[in-house]
């Protein structure tokens, strides 16, 4: 009697453990998700921003708003320069817009052939904006100090280089290594956007400039944030993908809490930003 009773027991529950894993690693799958759904949105509004405020001034002549904005903005008699940083602003809406459509699952189901050309296009922007974000750092200068610019630097040559692996990856076609390195590489030119939110974020939480100055654009955490606005993401990136092949249910629900916490905090970023830094610009 005993025995059939710890039997019955021992057999449901190694049938509700399965339940249970295939549960959590669902709801991880789901919380990812909606992060990258967020993120998404939120980066096309900064893409909005971009069209509406540099497109639309540069199309009625007003150039010189820019430097409202870009402290070494347009300058006279640098027309290299110039160009190089017109072309920066232009690749950071079509690598906004190429990226959304790269991620999009039933495109690259029912559209291979555009999703392959949008991705080559894509792979090509990435290489131009981290380029012409070395040659606008070191040529030109740029707000903050030496360690912002290591950070810039770095994370430029970390999209040279994954945008290289996803290249390679989609070249041999092992599709899941190519998809991963394609989010590393997501993640790594969003860089930019990272850092917006994040600030803002940081200065609403603070209510105001806390460790840093905000005249000379530098303190201990700028310096974080400059590194951390890509190497974070990532290290999130990878903390994902190990729970959800590896980790135990309890593991994965803990993750999938922990992502639905940073979509809030990025909402949170993102309704920052929107707020301070791109609306009083129309």
């Amino acid at each position: 009697m005993n025995s059939t009773s710890s039997f019955g027991d021992t057999g449901i529950a190694a049938a509700s453990r399965p339940q249970r894993r295939i549960s959590a690693r669902s709801a991880l799958r789901a919380s990812g998700t909606l992060w990258l759904l967020v993120a998404v949105l939120g980066q096309l509004l900064l893409a909005i921003y971009v069209v509406g405020f540099y497109g639309l001034s540069a199309a009625q002549g007003r150039l010189e708003d820019w430097a409202k904005v870009l402290p070494q903005g347009v300058v006279p008699g640098q027309r290299f320069l110039n160009t190089v940083l017109s072309l920066h602003l232009l690749f950071v809406v079509v690598i906004i817009v190429g990226g959304a459509l790269q991620l999009l699952p039933w495109l690259r189901r029912t559209r291979p052939g555009f999703h392959r050309w949008s991705g080559r296009l894509y792979l090509l922007a990435a290489g131009i904006l981290s380029v012409g974000g070395l040659i606008l750092v070191w040529g030109r200068g740029t707000v903050g100090d030496l360690s912002q610019h290591l950070a810039i630097s770095l994370n430029a040559l970390l999209i040279l280089g994954f945008s290289a692996i996803a290249w390679q990856q989609a070249r041999v076609r092992c599709v899941e290594a190519h998809r991963r390195w394609a989010l590393r590489l997501f993640l790594a030119v969003s860089g930019v956007w990272f850092f917006r939110i994040g600030l803002m974020l940081w200065i609403v939480v603070n209510q105001g400039p806390a460790g840093f100055d905000p005249k000379s654009f530098t303190g201990p955490f700028l310096t974080f944030l400059s590194f951390a606005q890509y190497l974070l993401p990532l290290a999130v990136l990878e903390l994902y993908f190990r729970t959800l092949e590896r980790g135990h249910a309890p593991a994965q629900a803990l993750m999938a809490g922990a992502m639905l916490v940073m979509s809030l905090a990025t909402v949170g970023g993102i309704g920052a930003a929107t707020a301070i830094m791109w609306l009083p610009r129309f």
